[in-house]
């Protein structure tokens, strides 16, 4: 089979011939119709995962089971399926008796220390893959599987309550699937960015204001009302939930500014060159820094949903499998807005 091989740390990714897998007990091999390229794939190529190259990464596969390996019940063939982070976990220390086997400490993750989906095939742990919904493609399904999975179970960890509002910051990759799940979860939504050109999408995408900065964000009355002078402080101006999906952790400690009391941010953007700032208004607002990435299988499953029903939808840009090592380059040099997928069929 062809497959995108990272050859060591740091390396432009190759495409060439392997050996196609072959599942083995509880594994299922799939047929990979698109595979989504999340910028963690940086991370990993960059050594900062601890992948032992050289490697197959990838972590947003979906696809097609052609194969079933021994002792596999919950899938056939034919079933079409996506691969989350988390595949399988010890079972024996702690956390897994805790039943947060996310946190195993030899926990076994798609495209980190299990061949990823950059291929024409891949195997998987049955019980780790999700049937995808009937009427979702391929495309639309696998970056559901990190980067939608990712920011929809940040925004259910926040717990926003009824008439809370809900800021995005950061309109990429993650963030434009946080502004629509937001909007289809029934939240007043606004949009954080610096960037002119996309303000005219956000609202588009949902949102009902978009903003510049924390400054701005704090300026914001939306739908809260009142006037801030009677009711103290920064009376309904602000967020009660940040939804950090940038890059810049500048971004981010800018937009606690406009956070309001008791308010969370949720950090799921990762910055390898910036140190979050933590401004003193976290203290005095009783405000949280939460860190998030997948926390219930539960929010897959609505993630997905969301899509299925036509209240979310991916902006991708499509790859063959040939192209991977440009795609690579423009999710890398930040050159693709959205989410980039791989179609080894195409």
């Amino acid at each position: 089979m062809l497959a995108a091989v990272v050859p060591s740390i740091n390396e432009k990714w190759e495409v060439k011939e392997v050996p196609t897998p072959k599942p083995g007990a509880n594994q299922v091999l799939i047929r990979i119709h698109a595979s989504g390229i999340c910028y963690t794939d940086v991370h990993a190529t960059k050594g900062v995962l601890g992948v032992k190259f050289p490697y197959i990464i990838g972590h947003e596969p979906a696809g097609e089971v052609v194969a079933l390996g021994e002792g596999v019940t919950t899938r056939k063939v034919g079933d079409r399926v996506g691969v989350p982070w988390l595949q399988s976990a010890c079972g024996r220390c702690e956390w897994c008796l805790r039943g947060k086997s996310l946190f195993c400490p030899n926990h076994i993750a798609t495209g980190i220390n299990i061949a990823g989906g950059h291929a024409e095939y891949m195997v998987a742990y049955a019980d780790a893959t999700q049937l995808i919904p009937n009427g979702v493609s391929y495309d639309q399904a696998a970056p559901i599987f990190c980067a939608g999975y990712t920011v929809y179970s940040g925004l259910r960890l926040a717990d926003p309550k009824p008439h809370e509002r809900i800021a995005v910051v950061g309109i990429g990759a993650l963030g434009h699937l946080g502004i629509q799940y937001s909007k289809a979860a029934g939240f007043e939504t606004i949009a954080v960015t610096h960037s002119k050109d996309k303000e005219e999408l956000a609202y588009k995408l949902g949102a009902d204001n978009v903003v510049s900065d924390g400054e701005g964000l704090l300026k914001e009355n939306g739908q809260h009302g009142g006037d801030s002078s009677s009711s103290g402080g920064d009376g309904g101006a602000g967020a009660d939930v940040i939804l950090a999906t940038s890059n810049s952790y500048k971004a981010t400690a800018d937009a606690i500014k406009g956070l309001r009391p008791d308010g969370r941010v949720i950090l799921m953007g990762v910055s390898s060159t910036e140190t979050l700032t933590v401004p003193p208004e976290m203290l005095f607002k009783r405000a949280r820094i939460i860190g998030s990435t997948q926390n219930d299988r539960e929010h897959l499953y609505e993630a997905l949903d969301y899509v299925a029903k036509g209240k979310v939808k991916v902006k991708t840009e499509i790859f063959s499998l040939e192209e991977i090592s440009n795609a690579y380059d423009k999710v890398a040099n930040g050159n693709v807005r959205f989410k980039a997928v791989i179609n080894p069929t195409k």
